[in-house]
């Protein structure tokens, strides 16, 4: 196993559960059916307590030409590219900390978590993946359980890994979007789910009146919500503000 594995291994080592946990309640289907997809995409299931696979798409096998028949976890990280891999030991260990101490670890359950990297395909070639994962059971003490992970190719959109990492908010819940590994910078990120659910309807193309109309508030108070928005996202106009969020798995 490579250095840089072996540590994501070491972040996870002591956040994982002590046994396999049941995850009966979930609807794969209705999970899979709700992927955000910007490009082509693949899926798979990691249990955290054996780092075992599950549910594995074809495409994910097709995508990076990866064998069916041995295919591991650590197979899946070797493909990330070297120059990324510390930044992806980083993201997790900062996800974890940011949980902790910011939100409630109890709610990993009620968050999407998204970030890019690059990562190597069937022809040797390395591209940019926007990688999303929805933690789908923890344990009593709050350790990772199971976890669905989405890769979807974004170089089609862009090429420039932004090194920044998102939370989407479920359930109502806020999100934090564009949250750099230096926390000092979280306290401007936060957005509310009113927010949210405006920049969902600007993908929709829905001009600040039509939003008005459906969210029962005034053009102007949409007019305000939105400056925000492109202040918080780091988007100059409303074009890089629907960019990032395509990127960023949101819309």
């Amino acid at each position: 196993m490579l250095p840089e594995i072996q540590n994501l291994h070491d972040v996870w080592l002591n956040n994982r559960t002590v046994e396999t946990t049941s995850s009966n309640q979930i609807s794969f289907d209705d999970l899979t059916n709700s992927i955000i997809s910007t490009g082509p995409f693949s899926f798979y299931i990691i249990d955290f307590f054996d780092m075992s696979l599950s549910h594995m798409s074809a495409s994910l096998y097709e995508m990076h030409g990866f064998d069916p028949e041995t295919l591991t976890f650590n197979d899946i990280l070797g493909a990330i590219h070297p120059d990324d891999i510390d930044f992806v030991v980083k993201a997790e260990a900062f996800l974890t900390r940011f949980f902790s101490q910011n939100i409630g670890r109890e709610k990993l359950l009620t968050y999407k978590i998204s970030y890019s990297h690059r990562a190597r395909v069937e022809n040797g070639d390395y591209v940019l993946f926007n990688h999303q994962a929805l933690m789908l059971t923890m344990d009593e003490s709050g350790g990772y359980g199971k976890s669905l992970n989405i890769h979807t190719r974004i170089d089609h959109l862009s090429n420039f890994n932004t090194y920044k990492i998102s939370l989407i908010g479920l359930n109502g819940e806020p999100s934090f979007m564009n949250l750099s590994l230096d926390e000092a910078n979280k306290a401007n990120k936060e957005f509310s789910k009113r927010e949210i659910d405006i920049i969902k309807l600007i993908g929709k193309g829905l001009s600040n009146t039509e939003i008005a109309e459906k969210l029962f508030i005034s053009p102007l108070t949409v007019k305000k919500h939105r400056n925000n928005i492109l202040a918080k996202s780091d988007s100059k106009n409303t074009a890089e503000l629907i960019k990032n969020c395509i990127l960023q798995g949101l819309i």
